[in-house]
């Protein structure tokens, strides 16, 4: 039986997009387990974060999620979510080509019609012709998330995908991605308690495998373009997210 606790009395239905079950899980030579029996439901498009302190276990679910680790006992379920992409902050693209090249090689024929507009939105047009190398970390985290939006999938995870790109840009970056893509789940992984509570619609809240339940889910502020968000409700966020942890 599962055991949810939901901040705001959230209430999901029945059909969900992505479904975490009792999921038990120990890294390779360690004695206690990082989950015991956890449990977290995504049931619709937009901006989830999942959220904690640092070895809580965010990447390692993040990459249960997407398929890339399997050694855990529990069951996944994506419903309608059959293409799951992974994106972190380190990762690197090819040095053979220029930027530009290669976003245009990898691009599904399809949705090269919006390769302009997402280059231009992420401040990025003047270095399309530069080698991936001989970006900033900021510009690389960018061009590295331009890519995976270009491609076609039904959930995106950004582990960290703009760890270095400055508050402003983040933010525009953000919306500008709401704004393109309503059908689409992102789960969102900041060690930030104020930008997933301003960004998200959810925050799943990740805690020791000593409580139960081992997540809460609190509901976030869920900025988007043209809807402000009130400090007072912003903090009140960020207050629930802190007394769950």
């Amino acid at each position: 039986m599962e055991c949810l606790l939901f901040c705001r009395y959230m209430i999901f239905k029945a059909s969900n997009m992505i479904k975490c079950k009792n999921i038990n899980y120990k890294y390779p030579g360690t004695q206690y387990p990082v989950f015991n029996g956890l449990s977290c439901i995504i049931e619709e498009p937009g901006f989830h974060a999942l959220f904690g302190l640092s070895g809580a276990g965010k990447s390692t679910l993040a990459r249960m999620i997407a398929g890339q680790l399997n050694q855990y006992t529990g069951v996944i379920e994506r419903n309608n979510t059959d293409i799951i992409f992974y994106s972190y902050n380190l990762e690197r693209l090819p040095g053979w080509s220029s930027v530009g090249e290669h976003i245009l090689k990898i691009t599904p024929e399809k949705n090269k019609n919006r390769i302009d507009e997402i280059i231009e939105s992420f401040g990025l047009s003047a270095y399309m012709d530069s080698g991936f190398s001989h970006l900033s970390l900021g510009q690389r985290n960018r061009i590295n998330l331009a890519r995976y939006l270009l491609q076609d999938f039904d959930c995106l995870i950004m582990d960290e995908s703009l760890a270095n790109v400055d508050e402003v840009t983040r933010e525009q970056i953000i919306l500008k991605i709401k704004d393109l893509y309503p059908g689409k789940t992102f789960i969102y992984i900041s060690h930030s308690v104020a930008e997933v509570s301003m960004f998200c619609k959810n925050i799943i809240v990740l805690r020791s495998f000593q409580k139960t339940p081992q997540t809460i889910t609190v509901l976030g502020q869920d900025k988007k373009t043209g809807k402000s968000v009130a400090k007072k409700d912003l903090e009140q966020t960020m207050l629930e997210i802190v007394n769950v942890s």
